[in-house]
């Protein structure tokens, strides 16, 4: 780790100056500093500047930036309002990363594919224009969607998964003033220049999450991974699904571990509503989510075990409800 300058900021305002890094639980970045596959001179400590609170916003919920993953999880109106979120939070990390892990952190964290993790790999994420060993190498754990010729990696956390299928909104703040981003938007796909991760400006600063009103109905989080905890999602489906009179009325989905974002497709969910749940319209649903799939060799097996894993969600979630 090479030496850099601290500070501890007294307001959120000075975590703007796009010459800082702001830091808070540290659970991403301090590894990342680490391995030097990012070297900021210059760190401000956020964990004291308030934005730690969860409450009411008429129907919906505020979470500030720096409520930590555990307190998430664990809040009353969560479970019970947003399950999905919840559950999504405690398929990731372990409890004690989840202790120090927060809102806003969680969703700035970097991918962990291993060829942006080793400096000296060529990676198009870490130094924009020197290339991608990724493509051609080890891609296991790689996109399956939304890649393109300058990166394959995939976004890896699961609770931007579940704030994408819940509408959710983040909260910014910059200089420029204060603005909101859908969580569907919030991160990019990587086009020509991967090294952008998401739609934050220079100086912006996460102050917050916001829930819309419950969706209620039936919410769940499968996540599929090479060992029950502490993995990375290889696929994971996030389901909110309202039934009614044996239909399914409301459908909304998102997936992880299988693009270089949370990745969400509307017409799977225009496709689902309105109709009374069973297997070859759940194959077809499959179909819109993974149009335009192309494996890189090693993962081809995760077209397969999304389109399974999408199909067993919404057969369980559905099954017993008409």
């Amino acid at each position: 780790m090479r030496p850099f300058d601290f500070q501890r900021a007294s307001g959120a305002a000075e975590a703007m100056d796009p010459g800082l890094r702001v830091i808070a639980g540290g659970t991403n970045l301090l590894d990342l500093m680490k391995h030097e596959v990012e070297t900021p001179a210059r760190l401000i400590d956020v964990n004291h500047v308030g934005l730690d609170e969860v409450r009411r916003e008429g129907e919906g919920l505020r979470i500030g930036a720096l409520v930590r993953n555990s307190d998430l999880a664990a809040h009353e109106a969560v479970r019970r309002d947003w399950p999905l979120l919840s559950r999504a939070i405690l398929a990731g990390a372990s409890g004690q990363i989840r202790n120090r892990a927060t809102t806003g952190g969680n969703l700035m964290q970097r991918t962990r594919c291993p060829y942006f993790y080793d400096i000296h790999a060529r990676c198009n994420k870490r130094e924009p224009g020197q290339g991608c060993d990724a493509i051609g190498g080890f891609t296991r754990s790689h996109a399956i969607l939304g890649a393109s010729e300058a990166c394959i990696a995939t976004y890896p956390g699961d609770m931007a998964v579940a704030l994408t299928a819940l509408d959710a909104v983040v909260e910014v703040e910059g200089q420029g003033g204060a603005r909101e981003i859908p969580a569907a938007g919030f991160h990019r796909l990587p086009g020509d220049d991967p090294s952008r991760d998401n739609d934050l400006r220079p100086g912006e600063f996460i102050t917050g999450v916001r829930l819309p009103a419950p969706l209620g109905g039936r919410q769940v989080y499968r996540k599929v991974r090479d060992r029950r905890s502490y993995a990375f999602a290889l696929v994971s489906v996030a389901l909110a699904v309202t039934m009614e009179g044996g239909r399914m009325t409301r459908v909304r989905l998102a997936f992880g571990g299988v693009a270089h974002k949370p990745w969400r497709v509307p017409e799977a969910e225009a496709l689902l509503e309105g109709h009374a749940p069973h297997a070859a319209l759940f194959d077809r649903a499959a179909d819109a989510v993974l149009e335009g799939a192309r494996g890189q060799g090693d993962n081809d097996f995760k077209i397969e075990l999304l389109r399974r894993t999408l199909v067993a969600t919404l057969t369980d979630a559905t099954g017993d409800a008409a």
